[in-house]
């Protein structure tokens, strides 16, 4: 599978690490009423979906960059890459 970096270009995937759901950018308010749920939720409640998901790549051996990979796991297609600060940095600016 390759994987084509926004700063780097077309990389092969064994140069990056997968780390999950790009759902943990979401990571909840510690200071909320509810905070002990929402973190066991963070933690343990994933979706595996079959079909388009959002995963977080670390470039392991690269730049060391995080991306979020737009990927349909019946196909493996990569239909996307962004890179995670980006779109952390604009979640953020939406709240």
């Amino acid at each position: 599978m390759r994987i084509n970096h926004p700063l780097l270009g077309l990389r092969d995937a064994a140069e990056f690490t997968y780390l999950g759901d790009a759902s943990l950018l979401n990571r909840p308010d510690w200071q909320d009423t509810n905070a002990l749920d929402n973190f066991h939720n963070y933690v343990y409640q994933r979706d595996n979906p079959a079909g388009l998901h959002h995963e977080l790549w670390f470039h392991e051996h690269g730049d060391r960059s995080w991306l979020v990979v737009h990927r349909n796991t019946l196909t493996h297609e990569i239909v996307g890459v962004e890179l995670a600060h980006d779109i952390a940095k604009s979640q953020r600016a939406n709240r």
